[in-house]
């Protein structure tokens, strides 16, 4: 048993994969916008995704543990909680939690160091607690092994604009997008907040977006956390950005993907261009919107889990992103996933690293603008 992983490319001997069970559209709260009528969930109702959902996708996720075993990978579980309990703290009640699919929102490994992050949801303020019976059980057999969590943060209502879902969605994709390059989103700066899914790790360099679930205050106790690293802000032209790694994807050294759909910041495509990075625009998704209940978008198709620096997982219906793969010099193997999405996204977000073979290193020697 070792904890250690710096990037996302390393050969990889142990991962968390997620589960489906009990998994709920959540209960009203500031964070966020669930509408869906026609599933059966119009705005300010909530309840467990219906059972023939969850079958499908634990099936998904239990084909694609069996994959990753039968590579000689270890693959822990999370231990579901009861996500349709009303949960509360002295500041607030929420009639709901949310789930245990996407480890990856909630956790990450920085070397040797198991992260975990404040959240922003209050439905998921409690989901730390499905992953602790795991990484106690790393602390005890890994005696070099780093325990951190970051400030628990109190999500009173002076962390969220109040009013905001009603203004944003009202407003054109353009002015959205608009809002985005601000950092006008419901998020304030009144404490801390981030997700872990919101980081892509390149050994000494961390690319930390802004968007509904990281604020600029989380990226500073990053910053002031992570010493080490060089740890950069990064923001895209995405209407609703949530999570960096269906946006901005490391495959191995000197290659990352990119969404041509949400423009990155040229100085950022420079910074990787004088490092000798080459920045790949993905392959047009299939799909041309997320299953129901979904809060994802499409771009799930770059939304991939590396082995190794030869060997990726992609979505088995992903034709396009698959044959660009192979064209990039890699092994694929498509794992079906599509029906795992409305439990809170793809491949990569129901993992979360353990142990890769990875050293910390610096792949960005050279400086360019404000990186």
């Amino acid at each position: 048993m070792k904890v250690n992983s710096w990037n996302e490319w390393g050969p990889l001997k142990h991962v968390i994969v997620g589960r489906a069970d009990g998994t709920q559209v959540q209960a009203p709260e500031p964070a966020i916008f669930r509408d869906w009528p026609d599933e059966g969930y119009p705005r300010g109702t909530h309840g467990p995704l219906p059972d023939e959902l969850v079958e499908a996708a634990n099936a998904q996720l239990d084909h694609f543990t069996k994959v990753l075993t039968d590579r000689g990978i270890r693959v822990d579980r999370p231990v579901p909680l009861d996500f349709g309990k009303p949960v509360s703290t002295p500041e607030w009640t929420q009639d709901s939690m949310f789930g245990c699919m996407p480890g990856r929102d909630v956790l990450i490994t920085l070397g040797n160091e198991i992260l975990e992050a404040t959240m922003s949801y209050r439905s998921r303020w409690f989901e730390y607690l499905c992953y602790r019976p795991l990484i106690e059980s790393y602390f005890r057999e890994d005696k070099e092994m780093r325990w951190e969590a970051a400030p628990k943060p109190r999500l009173t209502s002076a962390s969220y604009r109040e009013g905001f879902w009603d203004e944003f969605e009202a407003l054109s994709f353009d002015d959205q997008v608009e809002r985005v390059s601000r950092n006008d989103l419901v998020l304030t700066e009144a404490e801390p907040l981030f997700d872990a899914a919101d980081i892509a790790r390149f050994g000494k360099d961390l690319f930390v977006q802004l968007s509904l679930v990281t604020n600029r205050s989380g990226i500073r106790w990053l910053e002031q956390h992570l010493p080490n690293h060089r740890v950069h802000t990064v923001v895209f032209g995405n209407s609703h950005p949530l999570h960096i790694d269906a946006t901005w994807v490391p495959l191995r050294p000197g290659l990352v993907l990119h969404c041509g759909e949400r423009t990155a910041d040229e100085a950022l495509v420079q910074y990787f261009k004088v490092n000798d990075w080459e920045v790949v625009e993905a392959a047009p998704a299939r799909h041309e919107v997320a299953p129901p209940l979904s809060p994802c978008s499409r771009w799930l198709s770059m939304n991939t889990l590396s082995l190794d620096e030869k060997t990726i997982c992609v979505e088995a219906s992903e034709t396009a992103q698959i044959d660009q793969f192979v064209d990039l010099g890699f092994e694929v193997i498509p794992i079906p996933f599509w029906d795992v999405a409305p439990f809170g996204g793809g491949l990569h977000c129901s993992t979360v690293d353990i142990q890769r073979e990875s050293q910390f290193e610096d792949y960005f020697p050279k400086r360019y603008g404000r990186f």
